[in-house]
């Protein structure tokens, strides 16, 4: 075992015991990360900023329940997309999108990003609608599946499919501009 895991043991087994040392220091380890998940979710740096403290409150009250099964860093950020996720829905940004013309599925449209910098990705991936947004985060970066989508979010896999084909598309639009 890693020298780096087993301190990840130690600092959640103290944590669940109410060591608040240990609390910050999960915190500092991983606030930069979490911070990057909520980012890509949010629309602003304000609310990925609120993302991040309902995260880790949920974190740190939920800890004991970590079964030490897979990684803890795994762990943490199903908590924080889901939370971004909720976040989103409690700010009425989540647009309705059941009524879109799945039609468009046929088509379609591949991303290539080049030499594109993470923080430019990032604006871009902002930029779109919420919907869109939260469909691309889960699928191509945080590796949902269309089927698990549809259930996190209450949507048919068939619009998370549309979702995905319409996020890439306006993506590929706003970059081709960045790479003529």
């Amino acid at each position: 075992m890693s020298n780096e895991k087993h301190d990840d043991i130690s600092l959640i087994k103290a944590c669940s015991n109410g060591d608040h040392n240990a609390f910050n220091k999960i915190y500092n380890k991983y606030a930069g990360l979490m911070y990057s998940i909520c980012l890509r979710y949010m629309n602003s740096h304000n609310d990925a900023q609120d993302a991040l403290q309902e995260g880790f409150i949920k974190v740190f009250n939920k800890i004991s329940l970590y079964s030490f099964s897979g990684s803890f860093e795994g762990w943490m950020k199903k908590i924080f997309i889901h939370t971004s996720i909720e976040l989103i829905r409690k700010k009425k940004y989540h647009q309705d999108i059941n009524n879109i013309n799945n039609s468009e599925l046929t088509k379609t449209a591949k991303i290539n990003i080049g030499d594109l910098d993470a923080k430019k990705l990032i604006d871009v991936i902002q930029e779109l609608p919420q919907g869109y947004r939260t469909v691309f985060n889960m699928y191509v970066i945080d590796g949902y599946s269309h089927k698990e989508i549809s259930k996190t979010l209450n949507i048919s896999e068939s619009t998370s499919k549309t979702q995905l084909f319409k996020a890439r598309k306006q993506l590929q639009i706003r970059l081709k501009g960045w790479f003529e």
